[in-house]
C-alpha cells in the first residue's frame, strides 16, 4: 500500500508532465472518416484508422462512440471494447504493446507484392509449389 508521501510524490510528478507534455483536450470517432481523433492540448490532433490500433481493430462504429479521457488527459479509454491507449505512446508513433506491433508488421511484410516476391513466388510455383509438409510420425 503506497504511503502518503508516495501518493503526494506521484500526484505532483503527474501535474509536472501535465504541465511539459500534451495530453489530451477531447477524443471522439468521427465516422465520415472512419478515424478516431484525438485532439492535444498542443492544438495538434492525431489522427488514426481503429484497424491500426491495439483493441480497437475490428471494432464497429457504435462501439467507437463513446470515448472517455482520463483525469491526467495521458489516456483515452473506449468503454464498449475495454480498450485503452496512452497518448504518449500514441505520440511515439506506438499503437499497441511491442508483442501485438510485431506480429502486425510481420502481418503486413507478409502481405507484401514486391517485383522480387512475385518472382521468387512464380519460380517456386515452377517448382511444384511448397513442399508438403510431412506427416507426424513420418
Amino acid at each position: 500500500m503506497p504511503t502518503d508521501k508516495e501518493i503526494e510524490s506521484a500526484n505532483k510528478r503527474g501535474e509536472q508532465m501535465r504541465r511539459e507534455f500534451p495530453h489530451a483536450v477531447t477524443a471522439r470517432y468521427e465516422r465520415s472518416s472512419g478515424k478516431v481523433m484525438i485532439e492535444l492540448s498542443s492544438k495538434l490532433t492525431l489522427s488514426f484508422s481503429p484497424q491500426d490500433a491495439q483493441g480497437l481493430e475490428g471494432a464497429k462504429p457504435s462501439e467507437l462512440d463513446e470515448i472517455e479521457l482520463s483525469p491526467s488527459g495521458f489516456g483515452v479509454h473506449f468503454p464498449k471494447l475495454d480498450a485503452d491507449l496512452y497518448i504518449p505512446g500514441l505520440l511515439e508513433g506506438l499503437m499497441g504493446s511491442k508483442k501485438w506491433m510485431a506480429a502486425r508488421l510481420g502481418q503486413l511484410g507478409g502481405q507484401s507484392r514486391s517485383r522480387a516476391k512475385k518472382a521468387a513466388s512464380r519460380a517456386n510455383g515452377k517448382l511444384g509449389g511448397r513442399p508438403r509438409k510431412a506427416a507426424a510420425g513420418d
